[in-house]
């Protein structure tokens, strides 16, 4: 204290050089008790003993409180509605984010069966983000659910966003024939003549669709954002015992092209089909499976007739675990029944893992708590992309 005032004291010595009548401040730099430099501002007022401090602000602490507080972007408000296949991860996404209002729909039918629908207190969407939670599992749940998408950007909505986790049609396609359809052209048009919202065109998020090229099958009046389930997977790895000991198998080039980028950490193995006589076998291309936990990857399964005949290869080359990820699990007519678990390291016999996410409704309820599936759910990854 007796340094301060000495310090005071010297200031107030200055006050003779100044006007009278007038106002006079400069600028100086004493110590705080704390030894730490700080800037103060120092007035004088002639004719008056008292002497004014004002601390000034640290510039550097204000900006950097400036930017932290410019940074925080509030999260978006979102009503998401949802069909009755997909409440489950609906309520999932819900409760990974609280920016997400669930909103529901009366789903209901006519005498003669087709659609009776009614979205409930519909003013009360009006300026809001809204979603919605489709699955197009089958042709019959279609229609309905497109009368829903095509009704709520025109309910004065801020802004539309669908999202289908699995595009379904072009999976088996091969446009090979004059006279082949294309339907997955034809769903992608549907969608994009989805009437714009108060807030422009209306997004789409889907993972990891099938064919490369479908993506372009959109028009310009729709805009896809095209998300992956990968990262759920290397999520996934990471927390494996023996996590250094992934390598990751492509059952054939496709797979390779559509996921190596993603994967490009891991040793990778890459399998192809040839042709002998009527019979097609899967043999490995490149890579070694040897002492290895060895983890198929490909962004669906339909029999797993070739995820199948891939784990026989590789067990049959030194592989000492093998596990699978599919993205999109569709299992027509059961066919998840055909993997078996391994038993505790027994590659011959089955999976130890088999990871699907949640894009399939109908398959998780099936194969829940079986072995060897496990379920990584989409509802985090879709929560983030409705924030974008």
């Amino acid at each position: 204290m007796a340094a301060i005032s000495a310090q005071l004291a010297s200031f107030k010595s200055f006050s003779s050089l100044l006007n009278d009548k007038k106002c006079s401040r400069f600028w100086c730099q004493i110590k705080s008790f704390e030894n730490q430099h700080s800037n103060w501002s120092v007035e004088f007022l002639s004719g008056k003993e008292s002497v004014h401090l004002i601390r000034n602000s640290s510039p550097s602490i204000s900006m950097a409180a400036s930017v932290a507080g410019s940074a925080v972007k509030p999260a978006k408000k979102v009503c998401l509605f949802y069909c009755s296949e997909t409440e489950v991860l609906a309520k999932r996404i819900a409760a990974d984010s609280d920016a997400i209002e669930l909103r529901s729909i009366n789903w209901r039918t006519f005498e003669d069966g087709f659609p009776n629908l009614f979205i409930p207190n519909a003013h009360g969407i009006r300026g809001q983000n809204v979603a919605f939670l489709a699955s197009f599992s089958s042709p019959a749940v279609i229609f309905e659910q497109l009368s829903v998408i095509y009704a709520l950007p025109k309910l004065f909505v801020s802004s539309f966003t669908l999202v289908l986790p699995f595009f379904p049609t072009g999976t088996s396609e091969r446009m090979e024939d004059e006279g082949d359809v294309a339907t997955a052209f034809t769903l992608a048009r549907i969608l994009s003549h989805i009437p714009t919202s108060r807030g422009g065109p209306t997004s789409l998020v889907t993972f990891d669709i099938h064919a490369l090229q479908e993506r372009f099958y959109f028009g310009d009046t729709i805009l896809p954002c095209f998300e992956s389930g990968i990262p759920l997977l290397k999520n996934r790895l990471q927390k494996l015992p023996d996590s250094d000991k992934i390598s990751i198998a492509f059952p054939d080039d496709g797979a390779w092209k559509r996921f190596h980028k993603q994967l490009q950490h891991f040793p990778t193995i890459v399998c192809n089909k040839v042709r002998i006589g009527d019979q097609r076998i899967v043999r490995i291309k490149e890579g070694d499976a040897t002492g290895r936990h060895v983890v198929i990857v490909d962004d669906l399964v339909q029999s797993g007739g070739t995820l199948i005949e891939c784990q026989k290869v590789l067990a049959a080359n030194g592989a000492t675990k093998i596990s699978a990820y599919v993205t999109h699990g569709i299992f027509p007519k059961s066919s998840w029944q055909r993997f078996e678990h391994d038993n505790g390291g027994q590659p011959e016999k089955g999976l130890t893992y088999f990871w699907i996410t949640d894009s399939c409704p109908h398959t998780v309820k099936e194969v829940k708590c079986k072995r060897p599936f496990e379920i990584l759910s989409l509802s985090g990854s879709i929560a983030a992309a409705l924030q974008v």
